[in-house]
């Protein structure tokens, strides 16, 4: 039996033709333009944040075939943003739950799950299957693992991040454009930059750079208007500023340049420090158990609680103790006794421990970091605690 070709397979039914009409009635787009669409192939990395309105946009559009790389599950905190999925997808796989959602908008779309992470041993495989990369991750190994596959595949990379009120947006990895290492040779050191679990995100920021990003996977395929090769959009929601820097493809970049090192795929979390949402967080500094904790204190044990997270975050919940945030920390250990016994906490761990360091440097010899932080706490000590 003959095999259709992606073109031939392409042609639209009266019900697509009815579907699609508003596109089709466009000149930039018509009948060729939604061709195009439907025998396209985009692989999304992450059904979460970005994922979300880019996957549903392209999905009403008539994208063909959609790919979605992602390997966790529903959880309340992801509501706030992650516009594909409900209340009562909590619990669920990511992938079951978005792709219920996409072929429920279009079911005339192909959608194919990869339940998994995105790694140097499986990422060139999936790269090769598809047109278009949509990156929508949310930590620094993965952001360079997306861009140097995409190099090594010749497969463009749309490219958005995220972080509070900001974000970013551009494409790399065409044929006479920059990549993502181009415009950051370096990823920032270690703990540098928080993670949105730890900093925070506005809701509606990811709607606005999930939608930049669609657009532009749209453009790449109809082959029209002018895509952000060689700029990087800059978006401030806070004051709904919208600003754009030239890049220039870098001919000593590691990657893509004129003579590049790098021909295969490396182990990024080495190249960048294991950080972010996706590594285990581990410490060197003396560390106390939430169960041990609530033990000594209801002991009545002379243990100095110090609470090294914002002021925000103290109105959210509390265990009680003196709130310094950790950049205040530095300034104000006049503020803390170095004979009495202290233990740090924050919302998960990592910045305490950081404040334990940075004690144990200035002299403080019995200073502990609560393990888990305020999380743990809630989940090992008093479930009434609100988690955020």
């Amino acid at each position: 039996m003959a095999t259709l070709t992606r073109a031939q397979a392409s042609a639209l039914t009266n019900d697509e033709i009815l579907r699609y009409s508003r596109h089709l009635i466009m000149p930039e787009v018509g009948m060729a333009g939604q061709q195009k669409l439907k025998a396209a192939r985009v692989l999304c990395i992450g059904a979460g944040g970005l994922g979300s309105p880019l996957a549903l946009y392209l999905a009403a559009a008539g994208v063909g075939t959609l790919g979605l790389v992602d390997f966790d599950v529903v959880d309340y905190t992801n509501l706030q943003r992650q516009i594909i999925h409900t209340t009562g997808d909590v619990g669920r796989p990511k992938l079951d739950s978005a792709a219920e959602k996409l072929t429920g908008i279009n079911p005339f779309i192909n959608v194919r799950k990869f339940e998994t992470r995105l790694t140097s041993a499986n990422a060139l495989d999936f790269f090769r299957d598809f047109d278009i990369i949509a990156d929508g991750t949310d930590n620094f190994p993965t952001r360079y693992l997306v861009n140097d596959a995409c190099v090594l595949s010749g497969t463009p990379n749309v490219y958005a991040s995220i972080f509070r009120f900001e974000g970013q947006a551009s494409v790399f990895a065409t044929e006479n454009g920059p990549c993502y290492r181009c415009l950051y040779p370096e990823p920032p050191p270690p703990g540098l930059v928080p993670s949105c679990a730890e900093g925070g995100v506005l809701g509606i920021l990811p709607g606005l750079l999930g939608v930049i990003q669609a657009t532009e996977v749209i453009k790449l395929i109809l082959g029209t208007g002018d895509p952000l090769i060689g700029r990087l959009l800059l978006v401030d929601a806070l004051g709904m500023r919208f600003r754009e820097l030239r890049l220039r493809k870098n001919a000593d970049c590691p990657v893509c340049g004129a003579t590049p090192t790098i021909r295969e795929l490396i182990d990024y979390n080495e190249f960048c420090g294991i950080r972010g949402e996706e590594a285990p967080i581990t410490t060197t500094v003396p560390e106390i158990q939430p169960v041990e904790l609530k033990a000594r204190l209801d002991a009545a044990d002379d243990i100095f609680i110090l609470d090294v997270r914002e002021p925000h975050e103290y109105q959210i919940c509390n265990i009680g103790g003196h709130l310094i945030p950790l950049g205040d920390l530095p300034a104000r250990m006049n503020e803390l006794d170095s004979s009495r016994e202290i233990v740090a906490h924050c919302r998960s761990g990592v910045r305490s421990a950081k404040a334990v360091t940075l004690l144990r440097q200035a002299g403080f010899g019995k200073v502990k970091n609560l393990a888990g932080g305020i999380l743990a706490w809630s989940d090992k000590v008093d479930p009434t605690l609100p988690k955020y």
